[in-house]
């Protein structure tokens, strides 16, 4: 009897303490440009939820992805590490891809990866992720319940990823089958342009969304970290009709059946800018669900994205403005292909209708949540991002940011205060010229100031000599062309 005295006195105790640890979601876009939405100056796409979500918490304008496409720039997330120090450096994928054959998954984190969600376990969350996983396969060392995960939904192989009419989905290793017919979403010239052809009965996204809501029911009554890493708006051009029908009106588009590698898209504009509102809408949903739980005021909210927006005529990217005014696309280095939009919403805690320029990156999570949640992180590359969350003088800056990509000839860059330098085409040429770029003044980095900026040149190389470490995968090795199999 007095043991279970004892128990009731705890109780109360305990579940206040739970309800004091903040719910944490992160929601990760695909392909997003850092101007596609309402916050970040977007005039013809609706992104209400976004609005509101800013206009409730803070907004940084200076934020960065670790690497410019899909699969390192989410291991640069999950890890902490930036693009020269990451165990994943590019979007190599395992051998062997056939839409509902044979899906092998991507090139997978090694086994005893210590990840964000490592982190949020060990302080006894529940955690979930629900989207494009990209790092590993159900099978290999990368699944994401052997890197912190107690539930995945989704795709494993990001080539899967590129229909949102799968077949199936995959929940723990297992297959979810969906009702839609076999979908090639890499047809080639010459396919057939009927629309009807590349649609399915189940949209992959509200899947996912269904997943997600599931998973904070479940959960709801003690802290969970749920990461969504929704596949909007990343090819193939797809989204119910609903979404599209009302842009075609706005831009007042005609049929175009644009193809891009992808399947064929008849109203493109609009069926890009119904997928970015598709993202919002979906976001909304997750946020009204956390809302009718009486979860609000306890959860944080983050939205960001993996890089910037896809060059190409389906994207649409002048006309939508996608980058915001800045130069280069996903798998540059220049900053329309790294600065991301970044929000964070958390009621009580960050100040509504806040703007920062405070140089940011996605591989900060790794200390900013460590610190949040009280426990010790891996080695890592971030600084904690709470005290400009919370508006604390003295916040802590980065000395610099690094990046290195092999893709589009081998490129690195730095970005020290206001000053960013650029190199490409190191591969071919690793005596390629530093371009240096005042930020403050040339965001859209146009007027190369090298030539009056030797000291830079010299801090910039030194900072490469420091930051970049030979990468596991020969291919990924661009400043050692041999290994790399190069031709000079």
């Amino acid at each position: 009897m007095r043991m279970i005295i004892a128990i009731l006195l705890l109780l109360p105790c305990q579940i206040a303490f739970s309800q004091q640890r903040p719910n944490v979601i992160l929601v990760f876009a695909d392909d997003l440009g850092y101007g596609e939405t309402g916050p970040y100056g977007q005039q013809k796409i609706k992104t209400p939820t976004l609005d509101k979500l800013a206009a409730e918490g803070i907004r940084f304008t200076q934020f960065y992805t670790g690497t410019p496409v899909c699969a390192p720039s989410r291991c640069n997330l999950m890890t902490g590490r930036h693009a020269g120090r990451a165990y994943i450096r590019g979007n190599y994928g395992l051998p062997g891809y056939k839409e509902n054959e044979v899906e092998n998954g991507s090139f997978p984190l090694p086994e005893n990866t210590v990840t964000i969600a490592s982190l949020f376990k060990q302080a006894g969350y529940a955690t979930g992720a629900v989207g494009k996983w990209g790092l590993g396969n159900y099978d290999n060392s990368g699944d994401p319940l052997k890197n912190g995960f107690d539930y995945f939904y989704g795709y494993y192989d990001q080539r899967h990823a590129h229909n949102y009419y799968p077949t199936h989905l995959w929940e723990n290793g297992r297959q979810d089958s969906l009702q839609n017919p076999v979908i090639d979403v890499h047809p080639g010239p010459g396919a057939p342009l009927s629309p009807e052809l590349y649609k399915g009965a189940d949209y992959a996204i509200d899947k996912m969304t269904a997943k997600a809501s599931a998973f904070i029911r479940r959960h709801q009554h003690a802290p969970f970290f749920l990461y969504l890493p929704f596949t909007l708006p990343h090819a193939a051009l797809q989204v119910p009709e609903r979404g599209v029908k009302d842009y075609i009106a706005a831009f007042g588009e005609t049929p175009q059946y644009t193809q891009d590698g992808y399947v064929p898209v008849e109203y493109p504009k609009s069926t890009y800018a119904a997928m970015v509102s598709y993202l919002d809408e979906q976001t909304g949903i997750i946020w009204k669900l956390v809302k009718e739980l009486g979860l609000d005021d306890n959860t944080i909210i983050i939205f960001t994205s993996d890089n910037g927006t896809a060059a190409g005529k389906s994207t649409n990217a002048s006309f939508f403005n996608s980058t915001g005014g800045l130069r280069g696309f996903k798998q540059d280095l220049y900053e329309g292909g790294i600065r991301e939009p970044f929000i964070v919403r958390w009621p009580g805690k960050i100040k509504a209708g806040g703007v920062t320029g405070h140089i940011a990156a996605t591989y900060d999570l790794m200390a900013t949540f460590a610190a949040l949640l009280g426990v010790e992180a891996p080695e890592h590359d971030g600084i904690n991002l709470l005290p400009v969350l919370t508006g604390e003088k003295n916040a802590p800056q980065h000395p610099y940011l690094y990046w290195e990509y092999h893709a589009r000839g081998g490129q690195v860059a730095v970005r020290m205060g206001n000053w960013k330098g650029v190199r490409t085409g190191l591969a071919k040429d690793p005596g390629a010229p530093w371009q240096v770029y005042d930020l403050s003044a040339d965001p859209a980095e146009t007027k190369d100031l090298a030539a009056q900026q030797p000291t830079l040149v010299r801090q910039f190389n030194a900072i490469v000599q420091q930051e970049h470490r030979p990468p596991v995968r020969a291919e990924w090795d661009f400043f050692n062309p041999q290994r790399a199999g190069i031709a000079r």
